[in-house]
């Protein structure tokens, strides 16, 4: 007998911030052979393009960061929220850009996931530009428990 898959425990709670941010960059740029040029810092940081899914009990999270080094990626952990950083670097500094497409610097992307999840039950891999990150146990969560509003009185 199969379990009853949970709702989407993500509902409501994907990190609307960085979505945002990255919209806002891309609708106002007005400079789109320069977008990729500048330093990034965490608090610009562009966002990798990430999928998040159930596979059976597990949380799995994809996240597309192609010309990026392996050592230049951190996955960290902290009170349940999954944090994906690092940077895309050139390779020479003595080129001439007539097209430059790509975001370089710095990338972030937080992710809060579900229920008391513990070090030990996530596990990272990467190759030909794609991290891949496993949360396991993570895909059956409660989904979020919505709270009445009550309408306050008048004095």
């Amino acid at each position: 007998m199969t379990r009853k898959r949970m709702g989407n425990p993500f509902h409501g709670v994907m990190d609307m911030i960085t979505e945002m941010n990255r919209i806002s960059e891309t609708m106002s740029s007005s400079e789109i052979s320069h977008a990729g040029e500048r330093e990034r810092g965490f608090a610009d940081a562009w966002s990798p393009p990430t999928d998040i899914l159930a596979r059976g009990d597990d949380l799995v999270i994809r996240c597309e960061i192609p010309g990026v080094y392996q050592e230049d990626v951190v996955v960290c952990l902290s009170q349940n929220v999954l944090t994906i950083s690092g940077q895309r670097r050139r390779d020479e500094d003595d080129v001439v850009y007539y097209s430059s497409e790509r975001y370089m610097g710095a990338f972030r992307r937080d992710i809060t996931l579900p229920g008391n999840v513990e070090d030990e039950d996530v596990e990272a891999d990467y190759g030909e530009g794609l991290l891949k990150i496993t949360v396991h146990g993570a895909a059956n969560a409660a989904a979020p428990t919505p709270i009445e509003i009550r309408r306050r009185g008048r004095r």
